[in-house]
């Protein structure tokens, strides 16, 4: 079905972003491809696409790939019709109909009669019913665009497709729909997805990084399973290393001694025996070389030994090179931070909630809101933090720190480089190699204090927001996340876990992925409709 022989691919800046890439997918297959940000997954997606042309190697599919990217913003001035690329059958379909058909119309739908049934149907069957094919992109939501270029499946039945971060913007019914199309397709899949509840849904993980792709024959959770075992073997020859470059070390100081010593007792010998001058000078020089030469070996030995400790160290995954250090917020526990009474909020005449909504959130919570695409949490999100007023009903706030974190980590100043983002947190008088040393905590070292923030992928951006808190004097009261791993991989899904199981303060999430949810143990829920 699809084939990869040696791909390579150097970006337009001469980087090489991987080389030597090999994948086979046999018809019916279901492959997820996972990997750190930046390891090239995307890449690889639009190159199987047609999308991009690779630098070296080849792509064979016995057919045209079906391809729902990550970013949708480059169709935004397309029609639905437009982007699906079933436009021209649609117009010649309506032509035919209303008696105006001409020999190109009937070439344009080349008797695919079923053409707008099928498009009713798939927009239907992805919660889009209200929808009319020739609006424009731009007028919808993330989570409507994923749902429209999922709904481009059912409308062409491909045999081959791509599916690239497809969990991210949608709601809970919207996932649903997107697992049951997994479960029960018999059409062959390559799926990039950091979302493990999809991934455990495959026959067979992909890992891309820099040695190339590495098959596990399993879903995730057999392949979290195998890299476990993987560390735990590292760490069994890390600590090895360590032991031998320690006993390296005490060997060579030993021997030193000795042979010190053994110099020492011939030198006196010899002045005691009255050897001339000339001679013991030679005898000297002959004795410093000798300490010189076994020193010599000894070093050689505990250099290779350090060379290796070091390569091993290096495979070490980055979160375990994180330090998390977050201080707790002053308030007491259970102290009231806003209580809500019949609140509700209109855009026009039309308000945002059905209901007026009552509630309270007491300081040292962790609040999940929950609700559809459109129900209002970014709204609500506004009246907790005091950006909006409601408009109907009484609020009582009290005045405390809160940070907002959305999925595009927008705290993060794009005018402002990596080191004055993080002096701008710092409340505390910390000097600059304080700084940077917390700056090194979150991997971010020298060659990065200068890079502007604007340039940073999304868990870059998380790292050096979680890295800011760290600096601040006093950790927020509340920090709210909307969305806060929709532009992330595992291995930084994974620190931001960490990082929010450190934290003591209040704590209000908006998240679809429900094993992010699960990991960071939250207390109850407000559900919006």
């Amino acid at each position: 079905m699809l084939t990869l022989q040696n791909i390579s691919y150097i970006h337009p800046d001469k980087e090489l972003l991987f080389s030597g890439i090999y994948l086979s997918l046999n018809n019916k297959e279901k492959i997820a491809l996972i990997g750190n940000n930046g390891s090239g997954k995307s890449t690889l997606l639009k190159i199987i696409a047609g999308e991009l042309q690779p630098s070296a190697g080849q792509v064979k599919a016995d057919t045209m790939p079906y391809y729902v990217p990550q970013i949708f913003g480059q169709f935004d001035q397309l029609t639905i019709a437009e982007a699906l690329k079933i436009h021209d059958k649609l117009s010649a379909l309506k032509a035919i109909l209303t008696g105006n058909g001409t020999e190109k119309h009937f070439n344009d739908l080349n008797d695919d009669w079923t053409i707008e049934e099928r498009c009713r149907d798939a927009l239907n069957h992805w919660q889009l019913k209200e929808l009319d094919p020739d609006q424009k992109l731009a007028t919808l939501s993330g989570g409507q665009k994923t749902k429209v270029f999922l709904a481009g499946i059912d409308i062409h039945q491909p045999e081959l497709i791509l599916l690239d971060e497809p969990g991210n913007h949608l709601d809970i019914k919207a996932r649903e729909l997107l697992f049951d199309f997994i479960r029960s397709t018999s059409r062959t899949l390559l799926v990039i997805s950091h979302d493990r509840k999809l991934l455990n849904l495959f026959d067979k993980v992909c890992l891309l990084d820099k040695n190339g792709i590495t098959t596990y024959g399993g879903n995730y959770d057999f392949y979290a399973t195998q890299k476990e075992i993987e560390m735990q073997a590292l760490d069994h020859d890390l600590r090895s290393k360590e032991k031998a470059l320690r006993q390296a070390k005490d060997k060579e100081r030993e021997a030193i001694e000795r042979q010190n010593k053994l110099d020492s007792r011939g030198k006196n010998k010899q002045e005691k025996a009255g050897v001339a001058r000339i001679m013991m000078n030679t005898l000297r020089n002959n004795a410093e070389n000798s300490t010189a030469k076994l020193k010599g070996v000894h070093t050689e030995k505990i250099s290779g030994l350090k060379q290796e400790y070091h390569e091993l160290r290096s495979s070490l995954p980055d979160i375990n090179k994180i330090k998390l250090d977050l201080n707790n917020s002053d308030l007491q526990a259970g102290k009231l931070l806003s209580g809500a009474s019949e609140i509700n909020f209109s855009y026009g005449s039309v308000n945002v909630w059905q209901k007026n909504l009552s509630f309270e959130l007491r300081s040292a919570e962790r609040v999940l809101l929950k609700g559809a695409n459109g129900s209002g949490k970014s709204t609500l999100i506004k009246i907790i933090l005091g950006l909006l007023e409601p408009q109907k009903g009484a609020l009582k706030k009290q005045q405390i720190k809160a940070v907002y974190i959305d999925q595009d980590y927008s705290p993060v100043d794009g005018r402002l480089n990596v080191y004055e983002l993080a002096q701008s947190f710092n409340d505390a008088a910390l000097q600059e190699h304080e700084i940077k040393i917390r700056l090194n905590r979150f991997l971010f070292g020298k060659e990065n204090w200068d890079k502007p923030c604007s340039a940073l992928s999304g868990g870059e951006k998380m790292r050096l927001m979680l890295c800011c808190l760290t600096i601040s004097n006093q950790s927020p009261d509340l920090i709210v996340l909307d969305e806060p791993t929709n532009n992330l991989d595992i291995r930084n899904i994974d620190i931001l876990t960490r990082a929010i199981n450190d934290y003591k303060g209040t704590l209000i999430v908006v998240s679809h992925d429900e094993y992010f949810v699960e990991q960071i143990g939250l207390h109850r829920t407000i559900e919006l409709k």
